[in-house]
């Protein structure tokens, strides 16, 4: 069975890309801070929303899994479904599927409901990053390529700056409904920002599910993957019960600031290790990796610690606002002959790492406590940095172009 995938159309070098050519890549990139501050936003919130709709710290945390379990799902599966469907009916589409999960988790009378509307969010949310990845090539010309993918992951720091910390905050003064609410009018910004900014996107070639297949049968991409699971898996079986560990030694307000400095410091360290990745691809993930054993290791050492908290959440900022892109760009070399089956696996790897991470870490935080959560975080990541060293030992995968002309295709 074959369906047709976008493709970066050619242009000409010199050919320069026009105001509305990036008022389209920010559209999507609207989208993009808006789905990442849809999917996290409970993060902040969970003790009172479990508070309210009557269940555990550790059962509310499904409100981070269920996401994650349908956002591996649709992945790959609308990339098939959606056929010649053009990409910006897709992207309107799913935009206004994630309005619809927002609204209902505002209006949730009760903790099924509320679910509901998270897996609402997450069958979108597998899609859009599924096409926005392969979407950014498209909207500008040939050589802008790297920086329209580079705007749209600004997005996802963007939201970790601003959209978690101020759903924490809206919460402080009134309540986790009125954060879900004002988190259904931005996505709703940006559903009119893609409808009057986006231009069409006919599909144009053919992918075949023995593509999927093929990239599974490479042992390199394999190992890339289970990389990006196992790293992905330790921040996220972590940071989703941060809340119920910081509480203790902070107020609701500090913690907002303290997120707050979590997605600033992110922000300009994604910024950063964009200016060297391409040339230090590898360097690039291990230094991440181990900034983020570090700060899971602080958060350890030193709990109940206030300074040494905020120390730790500075550098778990640092290491977590450059891995997507890290990883992205590490994905996008291993799978350059087939780059749409890439990053619906990558995708697809995401999701299944976040699900079974705040599965597992709320488990064991309502069976253990969070200590013991963390001491889980600190062996995913661990193993992680061995999976990178075994990657680091391999043959390399073939060159090709990487995501601008003018560096080398290798990982490093």
């Amino acid at each position: 069975m074959q369906i047709d995938t976008p493709t970066t159309p050619v242009s000409l070098e010199g050919t320069p890309t026009s105001a509305s050519q990036w008022l389209s890549v920010v559209a999507v990139a609207m989208s993009a801070f808006a789905f990442v501050t849809a999917e996290f936003l409970p993060v902040g919130l969970l003790p009172q929303i479990a508070h309210d709709l009557g269940v555990s710290t550790g059962v509310a945390g499904l409100m981070v899994t269920t996401p994650g379990v349908m956002a591996a799902i649709s992945a790959p599966m609308l990339i098939v479904s959606a056929g010649r469907m053009d990409r910006r009916y897709v992207f309107l589409l799913l935009t206004a599927v994630l309005l619809i999960a927002n609204v209902l988790c505002a209006i949730a009378p009760g903790f099924a409901v509320m679910l509901t509307g998270r897996a609402l969010l997450g069958a979108a949310l597998g899609g859009f990053w599924t096409l926005a990845t392969a979407a950014a090539p498209r909207l500008v010309q040939g050589r802008d390529a790297a920086k329209a993918t580079a705007t749209i992951l600004t997005g996802v720091t963007c939201a970790t700056v601003i959209g978690v910390p101020l759903g924490t905050f809206i919460a402080s003064f009134s309540s986790w409904r009125l954060a879900f609410a004002a988190t259904a009018g931005l996505v709703a910004l940006a559903l009119v920002a893609q409808a009057l900014l986006v231009p069409s996107l006919p599909s144009a070639s053919a992918l075949r599910l023995a593509d999927f297949r093929k990239l599974l049968g490479r042992s390199h991409t394999r190992l890339s993957m289970l990389m990006v699971a196992l790293v992905f898996g330790a921040h996220f079986s972590t940071y989703t019960y941060i809340a119920p560990l910081l509480e203790h030694d902070f107020s609701l307000n500090a913690m907002t600031l303290l997120l707050l400095g979590f997605g600033l410091i992110g922000f300009f360290s994604n910024a950063l290790t964009s200016t060297v990745i391409s040339d230090h691809l590898k360097k690039s993930v291990a230094t991440m990796v181990l900034l983020l054993l570090a700060a899971l290791s602080s958060m350890l050492l030193l709990e109940h610690s206030p300074v040494g908290e905020t120390v730790g959440m500075l550098l778990w900022g640092i290491a977590f606002g450059a891995l997507p892109l890290c990883f992205s760009v590490w994905i996008q070399r291993d799978t350059t002959d087939l780059p749409e089956a890439g990053s619906a696996m990558f995708v697809s790897v995401i999701q299944v790492a976040i699900a079974a991470g705040s599965a597992v870490g709320g488990t064991i935080v309502d069976r253990a406590g969070v200590h013991a959560d963390f001491l889980l975080g600190l062996g995913l990541a661990l193993l992680g940095l061995v999976t990178l060293q075994r990657l680091a030992a391999s043959r390399q995968p073939a060159k090709a172009a990487s995501l601008d002309c003018a560096c080398d295709a290798s990982l490093d």
